[in-house]
């Protein structure tokens, strides 16, 4: 049977200025759309931007547990803060890394105690850990040290006009009989056997990178240690043990600082006559490289405790430690007094 064939009813036209709108008004659509996208997008990185600059800005003025400018006093351990810390007007303790820190009011100065530890890396580091954490207007040392200069006694108190690491060192090969650096390598001084000094490199924002050696004091903290009128110093510990000649304060000349505790007379000379040391101790010159890295100014007050192997019979220090570090604290809470920080 043949099929009949339908055709589906013809779609009807739309006008044609019907059509055009429909097409103008989807345009416009697309349009407030995009631009709309575009608008949510800068708020977007606007809310970015106010975020980071919320976190980055509070949060880093966190990092600092007190906003007021302070001295650092810095001691390596316990017996050399005593007196210091029990003089400390409305203290108040901070923690950080397991160190405490002191902060209050000493000699009229606002300052923030602490003990850096024993020996160089102890110092460094946690000096660098006060300046992150506090404003630090300036750097002053309180201690003990081993006496250099044959006419310095236990009991004296020094204020050395520079500190320089005098264990940087290579320890160099025997060949025939002598010590010999590589062909390469120099030293700025003598050589005690194996042992040549070399300089220390440091980095700074103001100088880059240099090779030093010597890291001088403030001059105005020298100037203010020079002029500190007569300080009651102690010449007995408590057990009645006492000096043979009255302590007395020696400002000026050279300190030196390494990892080794020295209790030998002949590297005692050797230290004198080739660095015109005065003191050695284990902390100061490592406090003063990041004193100069940071451009903070510091003084070193360095009390005799023993004289590094030079005197006779036993080491001293277990005998005088005490009354060498009481001795340094009465002569740095003198010039807290009279030393005026930057800020």
């Amino acid at each position: 049977m043949k099929q009949r064939h339908t055709q589906n009813p013809p779609t009807p036209l739309l006008p044609k200025r019907a059509t055009l709108a429909t097409k103008d008004g989807e345009g416009k659509d697309n349009r407030l759309f995009n631009r709309v996208m575009r608008i949510i997008a800068a708020l977007l990185g606007l809310i970015s931007m106010l975020v980071a600059m919320l976190v980055t800005g509070p949060l880093a003025a966190a990092d600092k547990l007190d906003p007021t400018p302070r001295i650092a006093v810095i001691s390596a351990f316990e017996p050399e803060w005593k007196v210091l810390k029990a003089s400390v007007v409305e203290p108040k303790s901070y923690s950080v890394n397991g160190v405490e820190f002191i902060a209050g009011t000493l000699s009229g100065r606002q300052v923030v105690l602490f003990l850096c530890g024993v020996s160089m890396v102890n110092a460094a580091m946690n000096t660098q850990l006060v300046l992150d954490r506090f404003d630090v207007a300036g750097i002053v040392v309180s201690g003990i040290a081993g006496g250099v200069d044959p006419s310095l006694h236990v009991g004296d108190v020094t204020v050395a006009q520079r500190w320089g690491q005098y264990l940087e060192a290579v320890f160099a090969r025997e060949v025939d009989g002598k010590y010999q650096l590589p062909l390469w390598m120099q030293t700025p001084y003598a050589n005690y056997g194996m042992i040549f000094p070399q300089d220390v490199g440091v980095r700074s924002a103001k100088d880059g990178l240099l090779k030093k050696f010597w890291f001088d004091i403030d001059p105005g903290m020298l100037t203010a240690a020079t002029a500190l009128s007569a300080v009651e110093l102690k010449n007995c510990t408590a057990a009645q043990a006492c000096l043979s000649h009255p302590p007395r304060v020696v400002v000026g000349g050279n300190g030196v600082s390494g990892q080794a505790f020295v209790d030998n007379a002949k590297f005692r000379e050797y230290v004198f006559s080739t660095f015109k040391a005065q003191v050695l101790d284990m902390e100061t010159a490592a406090i003063a490289m990041v004193a100069y890295a940071n451009s903070v100014p510091y003084i070193a007050f360095r009390s005799l405790s023993d004289l590094a192997g030079g005197g006779a019979g036993e080491n001293e220090m277990r005998t005088f430690f005490q009354l060498a570090s009481d001795n340094s604290a009465a002569v740095v809470q003198r010039f807290l007094a009279v030393w005026a920080p930057p800020r």
